[in-house]
């Protein structure tokens, strides 16, 4: 098995996407690329520790590749727009790709890269590619969030 770590904005709809993908053996939400440690939701909120939310997803690679979830992970949000996707706003929401070995690193600026070249967007992607830290686990109620609720979005 290997992981994955994603940050695209809220964690609900990431998680919701992911966790339904042939491979996919486990998806956890939480924070990753912050100033402190163990932090909560609320204090995530407020900008102030600089983590993302995140999805880490544990795959199974002779099913579904890392250049597979890259591929999903480019077409599930807006990578040019800067600490926001939709109405969500901060930097709490930016577009960040945590890689955990170098082989996904190069991977991923290589995704970056093409994408950019692509023409898709007439911006920038803002997306960075971080290697990963210490990925904090969200509380218990933030797990599986849309699927708890029988909801297909996080957009009310």
């Amino acid at each position: 098995m290997e992981k994955a770590t994603f940050g695209a904005g809220c964690f609900w709809s990431v998680e919701d996407t992911f966790r339904n993908l042939k491979g996919v053996v486990s998806t956890a939400v939480g924070y990753e690329g912050g100033v402190k440690d163990n932090p909560s939701y609320s204090e995530v909120c407020t900008g102030n520790t600089l983590h993302a939310e995140v999805l880490e997803i544990e795959f199974n690679p002779k099913i579904i590749s890392y250049k597979d979830l890259l591929n999903v992970f480019w077409k599930i949000h807006d990578p040019t727009t800067l600490n926001r996707q939709g109405p969500d706003i901060g930097t709490q929401y930016r577009s960040v790709i945590f890689y955990h070995n170098l082989e996904q690193k190069e991977l991923a600026e290589k995704s970056k890269k093409t994408l950019q070249k692509s023409g898709k967007y007439k911006n920038d992607i803002v997306t960075t590619i971080e290697e990963a830290m210490t990925f904090y686990r969200a509380e218990e109620y933030h797990q599986q969030y849309l699927e708890k609720r029988g909801l297909k979005s996080c957009r009310f």
